[in-house]
């Protein structure tokens, strides 16, 4: 099955360049707490993360190559498996850690602790980790030819192309200023509102707007125009479709979970209350359904990968050339036994031996289906949440009839889950971040120790980064609706307690059955409409972008390449710049500098009192979208921007 016997990595095995360096680890750390805490709060705020392997790689150029002088592309790779790290940890604690906020809140106990969110986070990245080694073999170098592994490449040719990488650095500096600017002038001073809304009396219980902020623009374009209108219809079918139906037929009834009549719910609060009560329910029902869907049709692929993995497990190595050298076997059947005890022992950790049985079982499965998934189909297509959603209704049910229920077996479920989703997400990233390697000629144990580093470094931060955005606007509420987490909140509460709406929870679950007979991917359609209308339509605004610029007539093939990755590039630093000043917002948010006044609310009226004019909706919308469409026009230049070699 070995098929690479005439594959030549870039840098060759006989030649040893700077790699494991302290400039590489240094920085490396630096853009896994950035790109972290960036996708922490961009995850919390619509569910959804983006890749930070080919941003690290970029930045990581621009600094190394133009600032220090130096040339080594294995220490450039070095820096981006150690960045990459910090964003899978994010998003597998993101997805499940904020259900706890969220019921010590209800329960009037004690948050998580920092030092509990960051064992959990750092065990089960270093699991994730640990458990994809063994499998390098099998599903990186034999199958070189079979698994693409599209992140990886796509991440290994901007690297080998890194003569450019100082001018394609600055387009992803460009995109964090610019954004960061715009995100502290509409949510720091309060120019304009950052969500524009509007009702539509004509047709009852419809609304429409959109959060007119970079970070969404840049996911869409990212996500581009097939998945961005697929998570737009999902939208149109909630706000156009579910809710007008709900305000017409159940204008005078109390539909459960409301204890109003739909009526007065909607004359209180508009479209968005009828979205809160009842619609978020059917989405929630249609995306979990939508993961187990993906999940059964992933089934024999799984199967297969498995088998393939444990027939080249535990099978030495016979050449110790450096392009070849992974972590011991015994270091990590050590190492995997150590987190299993301490996820068993630690006090901090609410998981028994049962439940460090689940993760290691369900972990070490869902490592393999990750791995080998992302290679098919792309780290953003990975199906995390639905191993996630399985995992958690597993460990429900059986922390249930084990009898560990209440708040303990609540806690308990999430705490599993979240070790699981983390190990998920971060064994895709290694994939990704090692095939990168292979294809250069990176020596694959020192990125694993590098991943190890970059996952420590993530874990550390993240716990800070929870606390922060928590205190400053709270998991549920507008400004951070935490929508992976409320979902997995929902899953446990229904499981342990029976206390959902069940009935709109299986209209969503059919919701989505109805979309895979169609033939339509589900979880996109399911995850826009579990959104509010005003976080896919500024998405749906970026991928029209990336529509028309590759539709752009008059490129030739090197060009649209550019403009692909200029777009990436850009997009990129959108999304980073946000989430950093949106950390910073939320670090003002609870900074006291009086009786009863915080630095953020005086920052907040600095605007609005110097011009009252600026409080007025009508103008406040209008200022909005106008500062909105000036943005999208910034990503269509930056897009179309020539290199300094094309202008030569």
């Amino acid at each position: 099955m070995n098929e690479n016997k005439d594959f030549k990595p870039f840098v060759p095995a006989h030649k040893t360049l700077p790699e494991f360096t302290v400039t590489s680890i240094v920085l490396g750390i630096f853009l896994a707490v950035v790109f972290g805490g960036a996708n922490a709060y961009l995850g919390l705020r619509v569910g959804m993360t983006v890749s930070a392997s080919i941003p690290a790689a970029v930045i990581s150029m621009g600094i190394i190559r133009k600032i220090l002088r130096k040339d080594s592309i294995l220490e450039n790779n070095m820096v981006q498996t150690i960045g990459s790290a910090g964003e899978s940890v994010a998003a597998g604690a993101i997805f499940t850690l904020p259900a706890l906020f969220l019921w010590a809140t209800e329960w009037g106990t004690s948050a998580p602790s920092l030092l509990e969110i960051a064992v959990i986070a750092f065990i089960g990245g270093a699991l994730g980790i640990l458990f994809m080694v063994p499998l390098r073999k099998a599903l990186i170098v034999q199958e070189h030819g079979t698994l693409p592994y599209p992140e990886g490449q796509a991440c290994a040719e901007v690297l080998m192309a890194g003569e450019e990488g100082g001018d394609k650095a600055s387009i992803v500096f460009a995109g964090l200023g610019i954004s960061a600017a715009y995100k502290f002038i509409t949510d720091g001073l309060l120019a304009f509102p950052s969500e524009v809304h509007y009702e539509v009396p004509a047709y009852k219980g419809a609304g429409v707007g959109m959060d007119v902020l970079p970070a969404l623009l840049g996911v869409g374009y990212i996500c581009g125009p097939k998945i961005a209108s697929y998570l737009f219809c999902g939208g149109v079918l909630g706000w156009f479709v579910l809710m007008p139906l709900i305000a017409l037929f159940g204008a005078n009834i109390v539909l459960f979970p409301a204890d109003v009549t739909v009526a007065e719910l909607y004359a209180k609060g508009g479209s968005s209350a009828i979205w809160s009560n009842y619609i978020r329910y059917i989405g929630a029902g249609a995306v979990a359904c939508g993961g187990v869907l993906s999940l059964i049709k992933s089934l024999p692929l799984i199967i297969k990968t498995f088998k393939e993995a444990m027939k080249g497990f535990g099978k030495g190595d016979v050449t110790k050339e450096r392009t070849n050298q992974d972590l011991n076997l015994n270091v990590i059947f050590i190492g995997v036994s150590v987190l299993a005890i301490a996820l068993w022992i630690v006090p901090v950790i609410p998981i028994n031996l049962f439940g460090a049985f689940l993760v290691i079982v369900f972990g070490f499965f869902f490592a393999t289906v990750s791995s080998r998934m992302v290679g098919l189909v792309g780290s953003s297509n990975n199906p995390v949440s639905g191993m996630t959603i399985a995992t958690l209704l597993v460990a429900s049910f059986a922390l249930k009839a084990t009898g560990t229920v209440g708040q303990a077996g609540m806690t308990a479920a999430i705490a599993i889950g979240g070790v699981i989703c983390i190990i998920a997400a971060i064994a895709g990233d290694t994939s990704q971040d090692l095939k990168t390697g292979y294809i250069l000629g990176a020596t694959p144990k020192r990125q694993q120790i590098g991943e190890i580093i970059g996952v420590l470094a993530a874990s550390l931060a993240i716990g800070g980064v929870l606390y922060l955005l928590n205190m400053a606007w709270g998991y549920g509420e507008a400004q951070l609706p935490a929508p992976q987490a409320m979902l997995m909140k929902m899953i446990v509460e229904g499981v342990m307690d029976g206390n959902l709406p069940w009935t709109l929870v299986g209209i969503g679950a059919f919701i989505a059955i109805i979309i895979e007979i169609l033939g339509i991917p589900v979880l996109p359609v399911a995850i826009g409409l579990y959104l509010p209308i005003h976080l896919s339509t500024p998405m749906m605004v970026g991928g029209l972008v990336k529509f028309a610029v590759e539709k752009k007539k008059g490129l030739n093939e090197q060009e649209k390449k550019s403009v692909h990755e200029n777009g990436i590039l850009y997009s990129s630093g959108l999304i980073a710049g946000e989430g950093l000043v949106g950390i910073f917002l939320a670090a003002l948010a609870i900074v006291p500098i009086g009786k009863d006044k915080m630095a953020g609310d005086v920052l907040g009226g600095f605007l609005t009192e110097m011009i009252p004019a600026l409080s007025d909706v009508k103008i406040g919308n209008a200022l909005g979208l106008c500062a909105f469409a000036l943005l999208t026009l910034s990503l269509w230049k930056f897009c179309l921007k020539k290199s300094k070699k094309q202008t030569a």
